[in-house]
């Protein structure tokens, strides 16, 4: 079966326009060959094909020369392994940022930084945000804070 090395495979989206390397090549062969000794490719196709891959310019002319091959010990050509998808980032949650910075300030800031600290943790945990360490390290440094300020408060009362 011989492919048109123009097209794309389904699911190369954007990738299919990136411009091929060396190695990309290099791997596309060696798909090839893996069906070549399978038996799966004459070796007209398998000459035809090789001088091709060696001729392409971009990822999705690899994919085309490979996409009728099973994926085996060396895969198929599907997207490049340098350039995966990253999933999208959470969003830290604000409540969490606020309650971090108030549990810095000694006084009613870090115990309203503890309390939002906590409120924040609650949110994370329905909205499914980000920020759970900050929640955590904002709670745990108001009541550092707090317990800090009360134990001063407590020495000076004792020395006066």
């Amino acid at each position: 079966m011989t492919l048109d090395p123009r097209q794309t495979a389904p699911g190369i989206g954007y990738y299919g326009h990136m411009r091929a390397a060396s190695a990309d090549r290099e791997r596309a062969v060696d798909v090839l060959r893996a069906g070549f000794a399978e038996g799966r490719l004459t070796k007209e196709e398998f000459d035809g094909r090789v001088g091709r891959v060696y001729s392409s310019r971009t990822y999705g002319d690899l994919v085309a020369l490979t996409a009728d091959l099973p994926t085996g010990p060396l895969g198929t050509m599907t997207s490049p392994p340098y350039y995966r998808a990253m999933p999208a980032p959470r969003s830290v949650n604000g409540t969490a940022i606020v309650a971090f910075l108030c549990a810095f300030i000694p006084g009613p800031l870090s115990i309203a930084g503890i309390a939002l600290g906590i409120d924040a943790r609650i949110q994370i945990r329905k909205r499914g945000d980000g920020g759970t360490a900050l929640a955590s390290a904002a709670i745990l440094i108001g009541f550092i804070t707090t317990l800090g300020l009360a134990l001063l408060l407590w020495e000076f009362e004792r020395l006066s």
